[in-house]
């Protein structure tokens, strides 16, 4: 960057490059790197001034730079760069303006730039969009000009590590109480299960919480784009999408990954997002005897889910028709979060074909913000499904 970044210029930066690069050593190795070039700048660092040397260097060549700070913290979800001095972090669900410089255009593009280059992708203005995957697992999409306008546009997703369990969900106010006992029955009578809501909503939070009530003795797994559920089990296998490197070649799809995952030996199989063609080898995998699958789709509502799964299956050549007739059958409900004031559960739906063949998710269960649960004309057979008493939960 041609500022100063927290003490370490430019030059510097060079300095530690070259060093790298010439002793072929690590970025393990970076401490050692950094202190022999602030010696050979005629500076002499206490073991304090090291460390926050070492961090920052790290971060500027490694990490996000001055946005790594953001991304390290645990309260922080998205961070979104639209221009030098336009950083916009969300945190608890509220979008905040952050106090940081990142210098001029010219440097905001190079960060967007190094960061698709750390996730194997090209951007340049033959190719001025990518969506990346970054090692940490950060979910990258950025945009250069003349496509975005004025400035290079950044935005970061982080994928938080931990796994919450159905307690901790229930003391955040994401499930309530009267749940509890529903989801439990999900997951143990091997109900096929879609998690459905908007962006940032909470499903891939919710479905990790959900797999971690499987069995130990179950294998799971997991088909993803980045490698965002981690459920807290035992055995659980990963399988994560691969996007074309700067040649157009290695590319390695999600209906691909679903294939791979039915020879296996998978007891569940889980799709992290269900959002393109993939959703025709889901449906087939589910309507051949694997039960307990699990998938998230994006969708306003519950009852907008048949509508989204036409849509991503039509990509795939499948008819309306055919989309019913084996979504009734390949899924059991859908749990359907809403994002106000805070991520919740607002509605537990049965998959059906309606009384003119058409899909439907049927209300089974609704639940206002405030937890107050009460029962939708689905909610019989579900409960019955599930072995629970048919009254509603309390």
């Amino acid at each position: 960057m041609t500022a100063l970044v927290r003490g370490v210029g430019p030059d510097f930066l060079d300095a530690v490059r070259t060093r790298l690069g010439a002793g072929g050593a690590s970025g393990d190795a970076l401490g050692a790197v950094v202190e022999a070039a602030a010696r050979e700048a005629g500076a002499v660092l206490g073991s304090r001034a090291l460390t926050s040397m070492t961090r920052t260097v790290r971060d500027e060549l490694f990490g996000a730079g001055r946005l790594q700070g953001f991304l390290d913290d645990p309260e922080v979800t998205d961070v979104l760069v639209n221009g030098p001095r336009d950083v916009w972090v969300e945190r608890a669900g509220r979008l905040t303006r952050a106090d940081v410089d990142l210098g001029g255009v010219d440097d905001v593009r190079a960060l967007a730039v190094r960061l698709a280059a750390a996730g194997g992708q090209r951007l340049d203005d033959a190719s001025p969009a990518v969506d990346a995957r970054l090692p940490d697992g950060t979910r990258l999409h950025a945009v250069l000009p003349p496509v975005a306008e004025g400035c290079a546009l950044i935005s970061l997703r982080v994928v938080r590590s931990r796994a919450f369990t159905v307690e901790q969900l229930v003391a955040s106010g994401t499930l309530a109480p009267a749940l509890v006992p529903v989801v439990r029955a999900l997951v143990t009578t091997r109900a096929n299960l879609l998690v459905s809501g908007a962006t940032g909503s909470g499903k891939t939070t919710l479905l990790a919480a959900l797999l971690s009530l499987v069995p130990h003795d179950e294998r799971l797994v997991v088909v993803e784009e980045a490698g965002e559920l981690a459920p807290a089990h035992p055995h659980v296998v990963r399988l994560l999408a691969r996007h074309a490197n700067v040649d157009g070649a290695g590319r390695v799809d999600l209906a691909a990954l679903v294939r791979h995952a039915l020879r296996m030996r998978p007891d569940r199989i889980v799709l992290g997002e269900c959002r393109g063609a993939e959703v025709r080898e889901v449906l087939a995998a589910l309507n051949t005897g694997h039960d307990g699958g699990c998938a998230t789709v994006h969708a306003n509502a519950a009852a907008d889910v048949p509508a989204r799964l036409e849509a991503l299956a039509a990509l795939a050549g499948m008819s309306r028709e055919a989309v019913a007739a084996q979504a009734a059958s390949a899924f059991d409900a859908v749990l359907h979060l809403r994002r106000a004031d805070r991520r919740y559960v607002a509605e537990v739906g049965a998959v059906r074909r309606g009384a003119s063949g058409e899909l439907e998710v049927a209300c089974a269960l609704r639940v206002t913000p405030t937890g107050v649960t009460t029962a939708g004309p689905a909610w019989p057979a579900l409960a019955a499904r599930l072995g629970l008493a048919v009254e509603t939960p309390r």
